[in-house]
């Protein structure tokens, strides 16, 4: 996946969730933050960011900020971005050599997953999360609570028990990092969830990414310890 009219700034604040203060070219710029999790390693004063310009020229803000310098690491912090990469990856016949039918956004139960696919006789839900969270070469997923990423993994494991293949995809939105683990410090329901539902037969992936301020692609599987 990539994005047109990129521009390097120097981040400032960010006043909350959803906007941030950039320095453009010198000047103070107020752009979207396509990322509403905390992010305090990556979003510090005088950090290096990259902008995409929005498609609607008539939004208020002009720019979403897509990407951070985190010391020697360029990591994608669009939370949009690791599904857009991950469908083209599963289209190009990642994980399913020949697919039939990738579905997004399908419903199983009272769960709605990121993609649906057919591949012969096989029948998949999987569901994404993007990783940004890195601590010394480990990444982390969540970095804040999210009881809806337990409620997809019950999900997941409610979609084994009908007889359908299911998958919990980490895509980490960095390259060469050393391992996956979820993060129990943050939030233990979900690593407790994801050991329940890895034992019910619900298949974790992880992916680094390739990553430059105008793309991101699927790179290698990363380690994963459960």
């Amino acid at each position: 996946m990539r994005y047109a009219r990129v521009r390097e700034g120097v981040f400032l604040a960010r006043p909350n969730r959803f906007i941030a203060e950039v320095a453009l070219e010198g000047a103070p710029t107020v752009c979207h933050v396509k990322n509403t999790g905390r992010c305090r390693e990556l979003l510090v004063p005088g950090a290096k960011v990259w902008l995409a310009e929005a498609d609607n020229p008539m939004r208020r803000t002009k720019f979403d900020l897509v990407a951070v310098q985190k010391g020697e690491r360029l990591i994608n912090m669009d939370a949009a971005a690791p599904n857009r990469a991950f469908g083209e990856f599963l289209a190009a016949g990642g994980v399913f050599e020949r697919p039939d039918l990738v579905r997004p956004e399908t419903v199983f139960g009272d769960s709605r997953f990121d993609f649906y696919v057919e591949a012969g006789e096989r029948r998949a839900f999987l569901e994404v999360k993007g990783v940004t969270l890195e601590e010394d070469g480990a990444v982390l997923f969540p970095d804040a609570p999210t009881e809806r990423g337990v409620k997809h993994l019950i999900g997941l494991t409610q979609a084994v028990g009908a007889g359908f293949e299911a998958y919990a995809v980490f895509v980490v939105q960095m390259a060469d990092v050393r391992c996956f683990t979820p993060n129990r410090r943050t939030h233990p329901a979900f690593a407790e969830a994801l050991e329940r539902a890895h034992s019910a037969g619900v298949r974790v992936l992880a992916y680094d990414c390739a990553v430059t301020p105008e793309s991101m692609e699927i790179g290698k599987p990363v380690n994963i310890v459960i």
